[in-house]
C-alpha cells in the first residue's frame, strides 16, 4: 500500500508547514502551542539529542508526565531518527530502569522529581545513559529550558521500515516485553483512520491514553497529520470524572478515544447530562469489552456522536472495527462484535494446529499486513512463537484472541486463550461470566478471576461494584448467576468493591484482583 508519508516526523512537518499558526496541542490546566512553535520546540529537542550523540535507530527513553514537554520530546526523538521508548512515569523506578536497560537507551529524559531514583536504579543495573532532568512548566517551557538552544541540524531521514517506537507491555513471566513498531506500521494505521473517520484541521482530539499505551498512536498522529488540535489529558484529570466531563465540553472535543472503563466512569460519575457535548462527533473505544448495559447507559445520555468499537492488541494496534448502531435494542445483552478487518490488514482464523477454520467455527485470530509489529525486542524465542510464516513469506501474528468469523466477515469475540480455564471438564471464558453478571440491574462493574484450587482445580471469584448503596446478598447473586449463566460457570465467591482497580493503561488490573481472590 502507498503511505501518506515516509515517516512520522515528515507527517508532522508537513502539517506544520501547511498551517503554522493553527493550535497544535493544549494542556487543559496550562499552556497551548501552535504548529510553528511545536515545530521549533521539537526541533530544539532533536538538535540536543543529536548533540548528545544520538544516532539513527538509537533508543530515547521518555519518563515524563503527559504534557507539551513530553510531546516535544516524542517528536524530537523521531526527527533525530531515534526510536522513542515511553514508560509509565508513575510506575516504580525499578520497572522503568529495567525497560530502559533492556533496550539500552542512549538518553533518558525524566521529570526532575524522579531523576535521582531512576539514575540509582539504572546504575544498579549497570547501565548509565545520559539523563536529562526536566522541571515541568506549561506550554513546553520545561523542555525548552532543559535543552537550551543547541546548533540547528537537519531532520534525520528515516524510511518506513525503520523503527519508530517501542511500547512495553506486561509479559506473562512478569518481565515487560518491548513491542517494536515501524513508521510503516504507525502510518498505515493513521491512514486507515483518515479513511474511516475523515478527520479535518477543525477537529479537536482527546489524548486520554498515556504515551506508553498503544491508544496514543491515534490520539497523537491522526490530529498531527491533519493539522488538528490535540488536548493532552494528564493522569490526574483523566481519572476525575467530575472535572473530565466539563473539560470535554470546554475544549469542544470532537473525537474522543479511551477504554470503556473511562467512558463507564464518566457515565456513572461525570454528570454528562449537565454538559454541552454537542461538538462530539465520534466516540471511539478500545482495550477491553464494553458491556452492553454500560454502553447503552452512555448512549442514552450522549446520543448524537457515532460510536465505534476498535479492537486490536499492541502488536497490531487496531486491526478490526465495528460501528455501533444508533439504538441498542433493549433485548440485546451480548457485547457488540469487534467488527471487520481494517482495510490495510488481512486476517484469518486458525485452530490449534494453525489450520484455517471455516467461517462460523471458533479459532484464534491471526493478523498480517503493514500494521503489525516487527517483533519483541531481544526475545527471539518469543518472536518465533508469535508469528506464523506462510510459504510466500507473509508473517501472521498470533493475537491469542478467540473469535468466530460470520458469513459477512464480521468477527465475534469469544475471549482470550489466557483467560480460558477448565473446570469440571468444561472450558470457561472468564469474560463470558463478566458479561453475564454485568446484566444484573444493581451491578455497574464486574471483574472475574480464576486461581488454582487443590480441591476443584480452579476457584472462580467475581468482584463487583454496586450501582447504589444497597448490595444484593449472596443468595440473590447465586440465584442470578445460575439464571444468567450455565451452572458450571457460576462463581465460587463474590466480593463487593467500591471500585475495580485499573492499570496505568485503564484496563482492569486482574493481577491485583488475583492476589485478593
Amino acid at each position: 500500500m502507498t503511505l501518506s508519508a515516509p515517516s512520522l516526523a515528515v507527517l508532522f512537518e508537513r502539517a506544520a508547514a501547511r498551517d503554522p499558526g493553527r493550535p497544535a496541542a493544549v494542556e487543559p490546566a496550562g499552556g497551548t502551542i501552535d504548529y510553528a512553535q511545536l515545530d521549533a520546540l521539537s526541533g530544539r529537542v532533536k538538535d540536543w539529542l543529536v548533540e548528545q550523540g544520538v544516532a539513527p535507530g538509537d533508543r530515547v527513553g521518555l519518563h515524563l508526565p503527559k504534557s507539551i514537554d513530553s510531546l516535544a520530546v516524542v517528536l524530537g526523538a523521531l526527527r533525530a531518527g531515534a526510536v522513542y521508548v515511553p514508560v509509565d512515569p508513575h510506575s516504580p523506578p525499578a520497572r522503568a530502569a529495567t525497560i530502559f536497560q533492556d533496550c539500552l537507551v542512549r538518553v533518558v529524559l525524566v521529570e526532575r522529581s524522579a531523576a535521582t531514583a531512576l539514575r540509582g536504579e539504572l546504575t544498579a543495573l549497570g547501565h548509565e545513559p545520559r539523563t536529562l532532568a526536566i522541571e515541568p512548566a506549561p506550554g513546553g517551557q520545561g523542555i525548552a529550558r532543559a535543552v537550551g538552544t543547541p546548533p540547528v541540524t537537519r531532520t534525520v531521514e528515516r524510511g518506513p521500515d525503520d523503527l519508530a517506537y517501542i511500547l512495553y507491555t506486561s509479559g506473562s513471566t512478569g518481565k515487560p516485553k518491548g513491542v517494536m513498531l515501524t513508521h510503516r506500521a504507525a502510518i498505515s494505521y493513521v491512514d486507515w483512520c483518515t479513511e474511516v473517520f475523515t478527520p479535518t484541521s477543525t477537529d479537536v482530539f482527546s489524548s486520554h491514553a498515556p504515551f506508553h499505551f498503544d491508544l496514543s498512536i491515534l490520539d497523537l498522529y491522526v490530529p498531527l497529520k491533519h493539522g488538528a488540535r490535540v488536548v493532552l489529558i494528564g493522569e490526574d484529570l483523566g481519572k476525575e470524572p467530575l472535572a473530565l466531563a466539563p473539560m470535554i465540553a470546554e475544549q469542544r472535543i470532537t473525537v474522543w478515544y479511551s477504554t470503556p472503563s473511562i467512558l463507564n466512569m464518566l457515565t456513572q460519575y461525570g454528570k454528562l447530562e449537565r454538559q454541552d457535548l454537542s461538538a462530539l462527533r465520534l466516540v471511539l473505544f478500545a482495550g477491553e469489552v464494553f458491556p452492553v448495559p454500560q454502553l447503552r447507559a452512555l448512549k442514552r445520555i450522549v446520543r448524537h456522536p457515532v460510536y465505534w468499537n476498535l479492537y486490536g492488541p499492541t502488536e497490531t494496534n487496531v486491526c478490526t472495527a465495528q460501528e455501533i448502531p444508533v439504538v441498542i435494542p433493549e433485548e440485546r445483552t451480548d457485547p457488540y462484535p469487534i467488527g471487520k478487518t481494517c482495510s490495510h490488514l488481512r486476517s484469518r482464523v486458525v485452530d490449534l494446529d494453525d489450520r484455517t477454520v471455516p467461517k462460523g467455527e471458533e479459532g484464534e485470530l491471526l493478523i498480517s499486513g503493514p500494521g503489525i509489529m516487527t517483533g519483541y525486542w531481544n526475545l527471539p524465542d518469543r518472536n518465533t512463537a508469535a508469528f506464523l510464516a506462510d510459504p510466500d513469506g507473509a508473517r501472521w501474528y498470533h493475537t491469542g484472541d478467540i473469535v468466530v468469523e460470520e458469513a459477512d466477515g464480521t468477527f465475534l469475540f469469544h475471549g482470550r486463550r489466557d483467560r480460558m480455564v477448565k473446570r469440571r471438564g468444561y472450558r470457561i471464558e472468564l469474560g463470558e461470566i463478566e458479561a453475564g453478571l454485568a446484566r444484573h440491574p444493581e451491578v455497574v462493574e464486574v471483574a472475574v478471576v480464576a486461581v488454582p484450587d487443590p480441591a476443584s482445580g480452579v476457584r472462580i471469584t467475581a468482584f463487583l461494584v454496586a450501582k447504589g448503596e444497597s448490595r444484593p446478598g449472596l443468595i440473590q447473586l447465586r440465584r442470578f448467576s445460575v439464571e444468567a449463566l450455565p451452572r458450571y460457570m457460576a462463581p465460587d465467591a463474590y466480593v463487593w468493591l467500591d471500585a475495580i482497580p485499573y492499570t496505568s493503561t485503564d484496563k482492569t488490573d486482574y493481577q491485583t484482583l488475583k492476589a485478593r481472590a
